[in-house]
């Protein structure tokens, strides 16, 4: 019994272990010949980055997705995002609910590591809620984009077919796309990028985000209905790197790229780029036409990546926005952080500063291992592919499909970490907490 006990695995492992597993299966579907069109080969590294990429909802690829895969393996390459986007005990108890499955305590310890929640209650509802929001949301956006679509592809089912494909990719922040250009084609229908906008936000924004808006619409209550510290804290960095994103775009491409366009079409190229950039991995140019402050600012903003209970991976708003206040707090001299008439508790500032050193030191040591690795690749893509990797972002200045197995096997790791998030990594490896029985005496150490 002692020994069970000894071997049973935590919750976070488990979820990295389900996360691998998970890989595995949808490598072997990627494999099938079915899922290739005719003529069509894929090599095993490459099957094994494309399923990592799909569960991890990156969008990273070092093969053409249009050009390698049937239209089989366009609906196995969705079912993985649709795992990947909601997380992967929340689809498994879906499945479980479906088939009567009581949902036990070890079971709501896995989905409350999974979906990064501090507490027991209210799980099974969080889940339920969680899947049929995306799921309505995915609908609405496959119905408004594949009527749309009628006018740029020659049948019904073709037009619903890349309607389907590309809300389940922009809502999962999935970042793939069954063009072959990105969103190249409609760089000029601003319907079409104001669609996939709000549903890249939708999924980056946070599920308890959702949940609460839903709430909060549907509120009947005589109360004033109050949002958690959490939500206001989000949408508002959210909104902000969007903004800095937007801002910095037209700065530092309003003698480059933008010089010869219109004001909107300018507006349009930089709020795109910088919303997709949260996690969302599309395109509506070519990325190489970017200068090279606008690709650095692109790589921090997808460094940062999307909220934390998302699609998206990354360091995560809250976090950076935490470790932001605790730096502007300390320089005023003060000691708790303040915001929106609440405290955040102390446990939350560390937990901030260790996800931030520990996603920098990763990102520090992929891009100097790629460097090596890599020797006739620039600086400069391969600081952008990790941050992509990283950010489960998927954009991509064309190196995905050159580079070698090894470094290909980082740009996978880097995935998989964005994916399953800094703190399951961290408890992977971390024993279980002990009290101190004793201290030394605290000497003061020189800082800074």
């Amino acid at each position: 019994m002692k020994l069970k006990r000894t071997l049973r695995l935590s919750p976070f492992q488990v979820i990295v272990l389900l996360y691998l597993i998970g890989a595995v299966f949808s490598s072997i579907l990627l494999l099938l010949p079915v899922a290739h069109k005719p003529g069509v080969e894929i090599a095993f590294i490459d099957a094994v980055f494309v399923a990592v990429s799909a569960l991890s909802v990156t969008g990273l690829t070092p093969v053409s997705t249009v050009d390698t895969f049937s239209t089989t393996g366009y609906f196995f390459i969705l079912l993985i995002l649709q795992v990947g986007g909601v997380g992967i005990m929340t689809f498994s108890s879906m499945v479980w609910l479906l088939f009567g499955k009581r949902i036990g305590m070890r079971e709501r310890q896995l989905i409350m590591a999974d979906q990064n929640r501090t507490n027991l209650n209210g799980l099974v509802r969080l889940m339920r809620e969680i899947f049929l929001l995306i799921l309505a949301i995915e609908a609405v956006g496959a119905i408004v984009l594949g009527i749309y679509f009628t006018q740029y592809y020659p049948t019904l089912g073709e037009a619903f077919l890349h309607g389907l494909f590309a809300s389940v990719s922009a809502t999962t922040n999935g970042g793939f796309d069954i063009t072959g250009a990105s969103l190249i084609p409609y760089a000029n229908d601003y319907f079409v990028q104001f669609v996939h906008m709000v549903l890249i936000i939708l999924g980056a924004i946070g599920f308890p985000v959702l949940i609460e808006v839903k709430d909060f619409l549907t509120y009947r209550g005589s109360r004033k209905f109050t949002f958690s510290l959490f939500t206001k804290l989000t949408v508002t960095m959210y909104v902000l790197l969007a903004a800095v994103g937007t801002a910095g775009l037209l700065l530092f491409e309003r003698h480059n790229f933008l010089i010869d366009k219109t004001w909107h079409e300018s507006f349009f190229y930089a709020a795109f780029q910088s919303i997709a950039s949260r996690s969302g991995g599309l395109t509506t140019l070519d990325l190489n036409d970017f200068s090279t402050p606008s690709l650095l600012l692109l790589s921090m903003l997808m460094f940062i990546g999307a909220s934390p209970s998302s699609v998206g991976g990354g360091l995560r708003t809250t976090t950076v926005a935490i470790a932001a206040l605790s730096v502007f707090t300390f320089a005023r001299g003060k000691n708790t952080i303040k915001v929106f008439q609440r405290e955040v508790h102390p446990i939350d500032v560390h937990r901030s500063f260790v996800v931030v050193a520990t996603g920098s030191f990763i990102w520090c040591m992929s891009i100097m291992m790629l460097s090596y690795l890599e020797p006739e690749v620039a600086l400069l893509p391969i600081i952008y592919e990790a941050s992509s990797a990283f950010g489960t972002t998927g954009s991509s200045l064309g190196i995905t499909g050159l580079i070698g197995v090894p470094a290909k096997i980082i740009l996978i790791g880097l995935m998989f970490i964005g994916r399953v998030g800094l703190f399951s990594l961290l408890f992977l490896i971390r024993g279980k907490e002990i009290k101190d029985s004793y201290h030394y005496p605290k000497e003061r150490i020189l800082i800074g």
